[in-house]
């Protein structure tokens, strides 16, 4: 009777860090548009992982592991496709659309999981599944068509943020079909904790190495902003790389380890319906009929997929 109640504890954490770290994933686009309107996609994707190494540092350090040099090859690759790659679509993205819109967009994530495992990890859907699959693809459309045409305005949707959103997302399905490969042999936090480490100095790099080069090339660089940052951007950097990126993975790792994955995999709906809800209420958006419907869809397609999946499987997500 102790080991049940200790289980149903246990499990019931479980479930707890879920959905705290779906919780905290709904807040991300929330923050990021905050800083993003003090500073260019760059240098605020830049801040935020400065921020969540800061939070990975001491994991690193208290897991140090011995990589092969094809592990090494593997990591990087993943890593670039997990962070600058990903990251710098999905909010040059979301500084062309709304912070509603990139949420549900996002809510897609899980229904695009399960027909990239149908494809490439031979892994099988059912008929409802392969219907919840269409209908997700069907609501992502509905979104993108209910976005304008035309150049991106404050506080309305365009056809080309949402673009950027999606392809985000097949960014972030290659980054997790490879990193798999990974955490065959190396626990997820581990893997995760290498991969936001080596990400965030492919992002040094590739944002301030035009800066240490221009002396040489003789091109204007814009200069990194930190004097005339408010503290407001301040702390939406640091919620969103300390809070919404390594404590969300570290939540999110412990947390698929005690509870099925099939049943923890229904808090990642957490995240899309918190971020929509945050654009309209907080940031004064508008969700057209289309973007209603779509987002229905997606969410429905989502819950269908995660609640009645047979066979739980291990999953680590970045956001």
């Amino acid at each position: 009777m102790a080991d049940g109640a200790a289980d149903r504890r246990i499990a019931l954490l479980g479930y707890g860090a879920c959905a705290l770290a779906g919780t905290l994933w709904g807040t991300g686009f929330y923050f990021g548009r905050l800083a993003l309107n003090e500073m260019s996609v760059e240098h605020m994707v830049l801040y935020r992982f400065l921020f969540a190494s800061l939070g990975m540092l001491p994991v690193m350090l208290m897991n140090r592991v011995r990589l092969t040099g094809g592990e090494w090859r593997l990591l990087l690759l993943s890593a670039a496709f997990g962070i600058p790659i990903q990251f710098l679509l999905q909010f040059h993205g979301l500084a062309l659309t709304t912070v509603s819109h990139a949420s549900l967009m996002v809510g897609g994530m899980p229904v695009m999981l399960a027909g990239a495992a149908a494809l490439f990890a031979g892994e099988r859907l059912d008929r409802l599944g392969w219907a919840a699959l269409w209908g997700s693809t069907l609501g992502a459309a509905l979104i993108v068509l209910g976005a304008g045409r035309g150049p991106a305005t404050h506080g309305e949707p365009s056809l080309a943020g949402d673009l950027l959103v999606v392809a985000s997302l097949v960014t972030a399905l290659a980054w997790i079909l490879l990193s798999k490969k990974l955490m065959e042999t190396h626990s997820p936090t581990v893997v995760t904790a290498y991969t936001i480490l080596s990400g965030t100095g492919m992002l040094v790099v590739w944002i301030l190495g035009p800066g240490l080069l221009s002396p040489l090339t003789h091109q204007k660089v814009q200069p990194l902003p930190f004097a005339h940052v408010s503290v407001t951007a301040w702390v939406a950097l640091a919620i969103s790389g300390l809070l919404c990126t390594a404590t969300t993975t570290q939540l999110w790792n412990w947390g698929i380890h005690h509870v099925p994955a099939s049943r923890a995999g229904v808090f990642l709906n957490i995240e899309p319906a918190l971020g929509s809800w945050l654009g309209v209420e907080l940031l004064g958006e508008h969700l057209g009929p289309y973007a209603w419907v779509g987002g229905a869809l997606i969410l429905s397609a989502a819950v269908i997929l995660t609640t009645r999946s047979r066979e739980p499987e291990p999953a680590v997500i970045l956001e």
